[in-house]
């Protein structure tokens, strides 16, 4: 009997051509106003993990694929066409050449377009707008250059607005938004200990550095049910920000009532923090969320680490509807937000961001602050957070709640922390370098009533 040989035994990789029409139709759907997570869900299995790589690429040079495709093309092409398109030039043409060689991708890209029934007719063209770009590179990108969302490769508005924020650092924060981020792991301390853990993943040639109480740092991600410990709840998903919101809320506070801390998660989905929380500290936890569909989420998330909270489904600031008026002795506020800090994991929000979106988010955290700050015990802790950058979501909406609550004390709190920066230098917080996504936080206090 003839041996195989281990390449007939191993799984073929689907040829690029198909590679790039999955992502072609995940960037339709992007474009038509869908976020990532959804559009790639709508590709086959088999073509995600790849569909997915060239999605994030294309994403963050989509201010500069717009600029270019202006030159190359006089008028607007169709749907299927101009995301083909994109998808070619956002690639290799605009510095990932590191991906595959150029010429082969051309080629694969003219065997994408004739492969699909909405494209086939367009081949041609597509094929003569990458070559001229090959042959016309330095002109063309110099005339793309000239604007400013092309240079940074985020909207106008953003960048204005990041300029506006931070005089002296916006560069750098834009330039560290647009890096992909590293696959940040909190440790289920109820299941395994942190050392535990890292050593055992140690021993498999996995290797992680340890950042903040609970967390672990790959040095080479990986898909996350390939990890060892995650399917049976050592291990969650989390960026090292969002890990600090629950020290924060729950590191020496004293329980006002009973014997355990009575504590809400508001706008929990999809439960990440919920679980830290119960992982952390012995307490009664509720979770509530408007949406039935995300409720569901933070129960399959909590069922897979071993356990139990109070899901709620409601509007957190329509207290009536779901409050039983006994008070929290700490509330987690992490409110609705333009997610500006967490770009470099979500490629796809300055696409789908409209300036328009950050007034009335504002207004939304307002309306949850002032809703949720009656609910807290005297002398109990609320600490609010956003995944965002901008100042009107952080620094400035907490100076305005403050102005307003003469009972709100703010504690040493992290503040803006940004994606190119440690935490701020008081020594409050112990992290790594850029290891950050975007984030606010401020730690209001409940001040008593006879102080």
């Amino acid at each position: 009997m003839r041996q195989a040989h281990s390449e007939e035994l191993a799984p073929l990789a689907p040829p690029l051509w198909r590679q790039l029409q999955a992502c072609a139709g995940a960037l339709q759907m992007v474009l038509e106003g869908k976020n990532h997570s959804h559009a790639l869900a709508a590709v086959a299995p088999a073509l995600r993990p790849a569909a997915q790589a060239l999605l994030f690429a294309v994403l963050r040079h989509w201010e500069t694929t717009q600029a270019v495709r202006d030159l190359l093309v006089k008028r607007a092409p169709s749907a299927p066409v101009n995301a083909l398109l994109c998808t070619g030039l956002g690639l290799q043409l605009l510095g990932a050449d590191a991906m595959y060689p150029v010429h082969t991708l051309v080629s694969q890209l003219v065997e994408a377009a004739k492969h699909h029934p909405k494209t086939r007719a367009q081949a041609s063209f597509i094929n003569a707008c990458v070559r001229r770009f090959l042959r016309e590179e330095k002109t063309l990108m110099n005339q793309a250059l000239q604007g400013l969302s092309a240079q940074w490769n985020f909207p106008l508005w953003w960048i204005k607005r990041v300029q506006r924020d931070y005089p002296n650092d916006w560069q750098s924060i834009l330039q560290a938004s647009q890096q992909a981020a590293p696959l940040s792991l909190r440790v289920n301390r109820r299941k395994i200990g942190r050392d535990a853990l890292q050593q055992q993943w140690a021993e498999q040639g996995m290797l992680a550095d340890a950042v903040g109480e609970d967390g672990l740092v790959l040095r080479q991600a990986k898909p996350v049910q390939a990890i060892e410990g995650f399917a049976q709840g050592w291990c969650s998903v989390q960026d090292t920000a969002a890990q600090l919101a629950v020290p924060l809320l729950i590191k020496g506070l004293q329980v006002r009532h009973g014997d355990r801390l009575k504590v809400l998660d508001a706008c929990a989905a999809p439960g990440g923090k919920t679980a830290h929380l119960l992982e952390y500290a012995d307490a009664e936890v509720w979770a509530l969320d408007i949406d039935v569909q995300r409720c569901e989420r933070i129960q399959e998330n909590l069922q897979r680490l071993g356990l139990q909270a109070k899901v709620v489904c409601a509007d957190v600031a329509d207290t009536p509807t779901w409050w039983t008026g006994q008070l929290f002795d700490a509330i987690l506020l992490d409110a609705p937000c333009t997610a500006s800090g967490i770009v470099r994991r979500h490629p796809d929000i300055p696409l789908l961001r409209r300036e328009s979106d950050l007034p009335a988010l504002v207004k939304q955290q307002k309306r949850l602050l002032d809703a949720l700050w009656p609910l807290l015990a005297p002398g109990g802790r609320m600490v609010y957070c956003t995944c965002s950058v901008f100042r009107d979501e952080g620094q400035y909406q907490i100076d305005s709640f403050l102005a307003r609550n003469t009972r709100a004390v703010l504690r040493p709190s992290p503040g803006h922390l940004m994606p190119s920066r440690a935490a701020n230098p008081s020594g409050l917080l112990d992290n790594a370098v850029n290891s950050f996504d975007g984030f606010f936080y401020a730690v209001l206090e409940q001040r008593n009533a006879d102080v």
